[in-house]
């Protein structure tokens, strides 16, 4: 049996689940620093291809993918954090087909990495 797709149906964000969606409760100075970071995470990868090209030592490699999967990891993190913090607790606080929808989202997320 095929994983059950979320339901459509209204986010905390006030968005709708499955439409062209877009963050609605998001803190400037968080969007910065994500924005910073992904830069630099950016920068990490072109630095990884460098690597790669120069035929650079394995085990120096797979410790800067290492540093890469950290960083991504920290971006997703505060991500996570603003929409549990908006999206899901509006959703769940709703109750019914928008919390069931958010907590099948919820646990897509957490055990797919996807939607």
């Amino acid at each position: 049996m095929g994983a059950r797709k979320p339901a459509t149906a209204s986010c905390g964000c006030g968005v709708t689940v499955g439409a062209g969606r877009t963050a609605v409760a998001v803190d400037a100075d968080r969007k910065a620093r994500n924005l910073t970071r992904l830069r630099r995470i950016e920068g990490q990868v072109r630095g990884l291809q460098r690597m790669v090209e120069e035929d650079r030592y394995c085990a120096d490699v797979v410790t800067q993918i290492a540093s890469v999967q950290e960083a991504l990891r920290g971006v997703s993190r505060e991500l996570m954090r603003n929409h549990l913090k908006h999206c899901a607790a509006t959703a769940i606080r709703q109750g019914d087909a928008a919390a069931d929808a958010m907590y099948d989202e919820l646990l897509d997320l957490m055990f797919t990495g996807r939607r």
